[in-house]
């Protein structure tokens, strides 16, 4: 799977195949019906399955107060998108320039003259152009007109409700991490430094990593089981994001409890996955009661993770 941030790296052999553009952020399964369907699309054209998204998300530009926090940083997003069997993606950088074209310029500049589309497959809540002024109709009279297929993929449901980035956005920002995982293709993911703490941990003999650097969106405060990814190593752990109420401190912070890790990791980067919450942060009456409860919570992560092949 290649990643491409520039139109000038869009060699010859990424040309000619099926196109889907989109902004794929948290890469839910909605999005895997849409690749699934851009991989058969690519089949029939003979050529690449590409993934044209955008860096950053063209609100940011256009109206940064508006702006979500993103699910997914771009190397992460193109390792999601990569195994679910996308050939390319072209991480776009975002600029006044591509957000002044009109649809039929998008179309002509971008869609037909730099990636050479022999097929598109979208949702049907695409926009593109200034002023997000072509729609799916839109596109599909351009489509016709240039001889080119255009797949219109119907959006994915669960529990009654379709599947969506900001659906997916709205469970983890309550915490609601489970959820969310069951509407991703892989568990929620961050990603951070690993900086100086307060030591406590370590002298409650459950020494932690404190993240910093947290690019994207952050679960509810709480305290949950996972698993830390140090390097290429995959661990169990306990994920603290809050203050410590115990200690007075009121300070938010995401501190992680690597379960069977052993070893400095300070200035080292750390990508943490979220599987399930275990529990509200509070304020214990001892340290020894706290101490009791950290126990548990190493326990119940254990088991999830466990189950979860971490």
């Amino acid at each position: 799977m290649k990643l491409l941030r520039s139109l000038d790296e869009f060699t010859a052999d990424l040309r000619g195949g099926a196109v889907s553009i989109g902004n794929f952020d948290g890469v839910h399964r909605g999005h895997a019906r849409i690749v699934e369907r851009l991989r058969r699309q690519a089949r029939e054209s003979r050529g690449p399955a590409v993934v044209f998204t955008f860096d950053p998300h063209p609100v940011r530009l256009l109206r940064p107060e508006a702006c979500p926090p993103p699910l997914t940083w771009t190397d992460r997003k193109a390792q999601l998108l990569a195994e679910l069997g996308v050939d390319a993606m072209l991480a776009y950088p975002t600029d006044e320039a591509l957000l002044s074209l009109t649809a039929e310029e998008f179309f002509g500049r971008i869609v037909r003259d730099a990636l050479d589309a022999r097929a598109m497959v979208e949702g049907p809540n695409f926009y593109f152009g200034r002023d997000r002024t072509g729609n799916v109709g839109l596109l599909r009279e351009m489509c016709e007109r240039a001889g080119m297929p255009l797949e219109i993929v119907e959006p994915l449901q669960m529990g009654g409700q379709y599947v969506s980035s900001s659906r997916v956005r709205a469970a983890i920002a309550e915490g609601r991490v489970k959820e969310a995982a069951a509407m991703l293709t892989q568990p929620y993911r961050i990603r951070g430094m690993v900086t100086h703490g307060a030591g406590r941990g370590a002298r409650l003999g459950f020494p932690t990593a404190n993240i910093d650097a947290i690019d994207t969106l952050l679960p509810a405060p709480g305290v949950y089981a996972g698993r830390a990814i140090v390097g290429e190593v995959a661990q169990p752990a306990a994920i603290n994001i809050g203050p410590n109420p115990t200690f007075d401190e009121k300070v938010l912070k995401v501190e992680a409890h690597l379960l069977d890790f052993h070893g400095p990791l300070y200035g080292e980067p750390i990508e943490v996955d979220f599987l399930a919450r275990l529990r509200d942060i509070q304020k214990f009456a001892s340290v020894e009661q706290l101490r009791a409860q950290l126990d548990r919570d190493v326990a119940k992560t254990r088991e999830i993770a466990g189950s979860q092949g971490a």
